[in-house]
């Protein structure tokens, strides 16, 4: 197996290690996420916050674990089964290994990894994640994922990928964060209009389906008492922003039950709350024409909302 490097990374020649300002005394999703995830790197108001919202759904940290499980087996799925080489995760998080280029360049050492994220927390971190075996590369991207054209039109993308071949774009536990308001929907068309036919998405979404009304209201409250935008969708409205993509085996189906290898399917589904899907972008559209992906913002037809 490739042992990693720092030599076939990518990290901007102008930029040096990159300087942050973080907010320590007001909680951060990605920091209240690591603490979910037994890290340290989080502060008092983060682990106030997850323990408040722990006291509404007890099952958060089993939540937050099985979603990183889920992340772990669609990455190696589609490296190992689907032959895709080129990986663009877009809310990347804390670094917490596996992260998604080990398991992509587990399967595949040749794989590419672009990380995008505008978090100050992430960026602090980010050198973390700009390993590679020496045959793949890893690079990072700061940019927003309500910017999806400032990520179409990046060098970082034109660098690290063929966009003439697949890609496979992760979206894991950050649609959740981005309201209606904002169009979801309308961002993952974009970005997958960019993306040449046989590109894949992978997502991981928050959802209220499996526990009481109260509970998800409640736990809304939390996020958004702190000034973070927080919106847990029903399976129906998941699968709205999946319209037009062609649905891998299980479908559109609660985290831990993917394809699950370690008897997690045994938990219940109240106990992981999320909902997980891979899901590919034909390679032949209705009205034949086959966008080879250029790297240009595209509205495609294929992507409308089912």
């Amino acid at each position: 197996m490739d042992e990693p490097t720092r030599a076939a990374v990518k990290w901007p020649a102008h930029r040096s290690a990159p300087q942050v300002e973080l907010r320590t005394d007001v909680p951060h999703s990605a920091r209240m996420y690591d603490y979910f995830l037994g890290g340290k790197d989080n502060f008092p108001a983060d682990r106030e916050a997850a323990e408040d919202l722990m006291a509404v759904y007890p099952a958060t940290r089993t939540t937050a674990l099985q979603g990183r499980s889920f992340m772990t087996r669609a990455i190696r799925h589609l490296a190992r089964d689907a032959g895709i080489r080129q990986f663009l995760d877009i809310g990347t998080g804390i670094p917490t290994s596996p992260n998604l280029h080990e398991t992509a360049q587990a399967a595949a050492p040749a794989a590419r990894v672009l990380y995008v994220d505008n978090d100050p927390i992430v960026l602090s971190h980010a050198r973390a994640l700009l390993t590679s075996t020496p045959r793949g590369r890893t690079a990072y991207l700061d940019a927003d994922l309500l910017d999806p054209s400032r990520i179409i039109r990046s060098a970082e993308l034109r660098d690290t990928f063929d966009l003439d071949q697949p890609v496979a774009l992760s979206l894991f536990s950050i649609l959740h964060f981005v309201p209606d308001d904002r169009d979801p929907a309308g961002i993952v068309q974009e970005l997958l209009g960019a993306l040449a036919p046989g590109s894949y998405l992978a997502i991981a979404h928050a959802t209220g389906d499996f526990v009481a009304p109260e509970v998800a209201e409640l736990g809304t409250t939390i996020y958004q008492d702190r000034g973070i935008p927080f919106q847990p969708r029903s399976r129906a409205e998941i699968t709205a922003l999946l319209g037009g993509l062609e649905l891998v085996a299980p479908g559109l189906v609660p985290a831990h039950r993917w394809q699950p290898e370690d008897g997690s399917a045994e938990l219940a589904d109240a106990e992981v709350s999320s909902y997980g899907a891979i899901a590919r972008k034909p390679v032949n559209r209705p009205d034949g024409n086959n966008h080879r992906g250029t790297g240009q913002p595209q509205r495609s037809q294929w992507c409308a909302t089912a």
